[in-house]
């Protein structure tokens, strides 16, 4: 066999592959929709979607391969040693959603995942710039993550 062609095992492990990256983010991955009271805004809040992959800053390495492999999101301190990989912004997150419509996650993150995508579909349709919108995100990311409907408690849509 020629060399030449033949890349060694450190280069292999270099690429991500995008079934390995399901796997990966079905253990270590997140999908987040945040709720934040914003007076400035139009309806009083923002909705703040994001996915984000945590790790301990000695594999941190691993974060930069997802930033690299998607060509977007940034890699920052989350808390303590741990770093994260996160993704925000509408544009760069209906590409994840893409991803993962066509790669499915294959444990009970895929329920988060559909959530979050039924979310970023309402904000796609600027849905989440009045009342009621406001009001159907809050719904699904109460089934998501617990605080939305703490931050939310005092709101009311419209009738």
């Amino acid at each position: 066999m020629d060399g030449k062609n033949v890349m060694s095992a450190d280069n292999q492990q270099e690429r991500l592959d995008a079934n390995w990256i399901v796997g990966f983010v079905d253990g270590e991955g997140c999908f987040h929709v945040g709720i934040n009271r914003m007076p400035k805004m139009q309806v009083g809040f923002q909705v703040l979607p994001e996915f984000r992959v945590v790790q301990h800053q000695r594999d941190e390495k691993v974060l930069y391969q997802l930033q690299n492999y998607f060509g977007f999101g940034i890699v920052t301190k989350n808390h303590g040693e741990r770093k994260e990989f996160r993704v925000r912004g509408l544009e760069n997150l209906n590409n994840i959603v893409r991803f993962f419509q066509e790669y499915p996650l294959k444990t009970s993150k895929q329920k988060n995942f559909e959530i979050f995508s039924q979310t970023l579909s309402l904000m796609n349709n600027n849905e989440h710039l009045n009342k009621k919108g406001l009001e159907k995100i809050r719904k699904l990311a109460e089934t998501m993550n617990r605080q939305a409907s703490r931050i939310l408690r005092d709101f009311t849509p419209d009738q």
